[in-house]
């Protein structure tokens, strides 16, 4: 048929966009405007094929095969179909597993069936070379494209290059419509967007900590009280502990010692109404130290901990009952509102960790039919109950920001989309506080 396909590696392009551009070949040290490089691809390959785009198969590896958010975005663009494969981590070095095989597949069942004149190959991997011969036997013509190469010289197989029909550059000005190199402070590392929420919650102690602090208040009362009338010492005071399945635990070193900064170091970045902790254990909180809204004996205390559960002042249960009646937001959205959400988040959403957390708080605030809610919500910074804080949770895994990495759970991801929750409710708090003429 006359019309043409592209097969598109995408670890192939972004990651010479990427050595174009930013020195180095790390998907991580780009962004990519998604819809702006498919638009470019469909309109390049309509123009020198001479024939109509069928297709654009955008090829990549993702962990456990699981589609990250950019995959999400571009599965639902038009003509565009994604085909994943594995991504796996070896000698510390992140390598795709199944896409060039994938490829392989997809160009020879395309040129077998007829189901193009032309495909266009953005690639440079020799495995793809059997493929390619085939494809070419079937008469099918081949379009070989290329990312500029940062040094000048090849950055595909040269057997590949010899046995493609055609083969065309995409230069450094080409792929800038829709790549840019993030910015840099440093030689290798891009630059954080400043998130004081992120810090003002990593610079809370955790329960084990404040435990670790009342331990050893209890030790110096228990120094200090007379002997008991028989002329016996008293025994000493029991060290607290939130988890009694585990046992004492060594507390973990301080925010400072991790670098972390202080509430003090955090004076200026207030959070507004919504930065007024809890008491702690039934304890009165203090005077906050800063204008970053934490009391000094306020604790990171998350309901999704295992074990820890904190008791209300007087209650002897988990939660207050304010809070531990607090809607959850499937309870709160119709069928229509549940449709709706899903392609936001499929067309919309980009997936940062802040961001999804920003974008639950949202739609958890404007279908409260009661602002008491919001009021009692409030109230318990850090801290998120138990069942909201779940929900926020399960709803991230849709965008695999609790995959595991390395091994091990990216917790800055998870103090990320608490933060960005936090944001979101402390915006809500204050518009609802506003004077009337504002």
């Amino acid at each position: 048929m006359d019309r043409c396909v592209v097969l598109v590696d995408a670890g192939y392009l972004l990651g010479a966009a990427a050595s174009l551009l930013a020195g180095e070949p790390a998907r991580s040290r780009i962004t990519v405007d998604h819809a702006t490089l498919i638009q470019g691809l469909r309109e390049r390959a309509e123009a020198e094929t001479e024939q109509p785009l069928l297709r654009i198969y955008w090829f990549d590896g993702a962990p456990d095969r699981v589609p990250q958010p950019e995959h999400r975005r571009l599965r639902v663009m038009p003509r565009v179909t994604v085909r994943l494969g594995a991504l796996t981590r070896s000698d510390g070095r992140w390598a795709q597993k199944g896409v060039d095989a994938a490829m392989h597949a997809e160009l020879t069942e395309l040129a077998r069936n007829r189901a193009c004149s032309d495909i266009v190959l953005v690639t440079g991997d020799g495995d793809l070379l059997p493929g390619l011969m085939s494809a070419k036997e079937h008469g099918v013509a081949v379009h070989l494209w290329a990312v500029q190469a940062a040094d000048g010289d090849y950055n595909q197989s040269e057997d590949l290059v010899a046995e493609a029909d055609e083969r065309r550059v995409l230069d450094r000005t080409w792929i800038t419509r829709a790549v840019r190199a993030k910015e840099l402070t440093g030689i290798c590392a891009p630059a954080p967007a400043p998130r004081p929420e992120i810090a003002a919650i990593l610079s809370a102690p955790l329960p084990e900590t404040a435990a670790a602090a009342a331990a050893a208040a209890a030790s110096r009362a228990a120094d200090t009280r007379p002997p008991e009338r028989n002329g016996t010492a008293r025994p000493p005071a029991p060290t607290p502990c939130p988890d009694g399945e585990r046992g004492h635990q060594e507390p973990p070193e301080t925010p400072a010692a991790r670098g972390v900064p202080t509430p003090k170091d955090l004076a200026g970045l207030g959070r507004g109404p919504v930065g007024q902790p809890a008491a702690t254990g039934g304890s009165t909180p203090s005077q906050s130290s800063s204008a970053s809204g934490l009391a000094p004996n306020a604790t990171l205390r998350w309901s999704s901990d295992k074990g820890w559960v904190e008791r209300g002042a007087g209650t002897g249960l988990g939660e207050p009952p304010e809070t531990a009646s607090l809607p959850m937001l499937a309870q709160l959205t119709s069928a229509e509102q549940r449709w709706a959400d899903r392609e936001e988040d499929i067309t919309t959403v980009g997936g940062d960790p802040f961001e999804v957390g920003q974008v639950f708080a949202r739609r958890w605030t404007e279908r409260l039919t009661d602002s008491v809610h919001l009021q009692h919500l409030s109230t318990e910074y850090p801290r998120i109950p138990h069942r909201i804080d779940g929900e926020l949770l399960r709803y991230a895994a849709r965008f695999g920001l609790l995959a595991h990495k390395d091994d091990q759970i990216d917790e800055h991801d998870r103090y990320a989309i608490r933060a960005g929750f936090w944001r979101e409710i402390d915006s809500r708090t204050a518009a609802e506080h506003a004077p009337a003429g504002d």
